[in-house]
């Protein structure tokens, strides 16, 4: 689901701290850490796009995922951490 995801030109938010984004990411997210999430909302975009969130482990991208849903984001996916999303490439 979330290579067909990718393929349909989805964003991706690496939502971990700006220190680990730093140390490396997912070609092309962009990082907006979970906690700056609800101050941030404009820069996700559209209501309706599709927006890949991911951190280490899938706990932050679940909270943040949690608070797009709620400001109206309908087409939220977490994708876990960042080693399940560099995975993706390699398959």
């Amino acid at each position: 689901m979330i290579e067909k995801m990718l393929e349909d030109g989805a964003k991706v938010f690496d939502v971990r701290t700006a220190a680990e984004y730093a140390e490396g990411t997912f070609e092309n997210a962009v990082n907006i850490p979970h906690v700056e999430v609800p101050s941030r909302l404009d820069e996700f975009g559209d209501k309706s796009d599709a927006i890949i969130v991911f951190c280490k482990s899938g706990n932050r991208s679940g909270i943040a995922k949690s608070a797009l849903e709620s400001a109206g984001f309908t087409n939220v996916t977490n994708g876990g951490g960042l080693e399940d999303m560099l995975a993706l490439d390699r398959q």
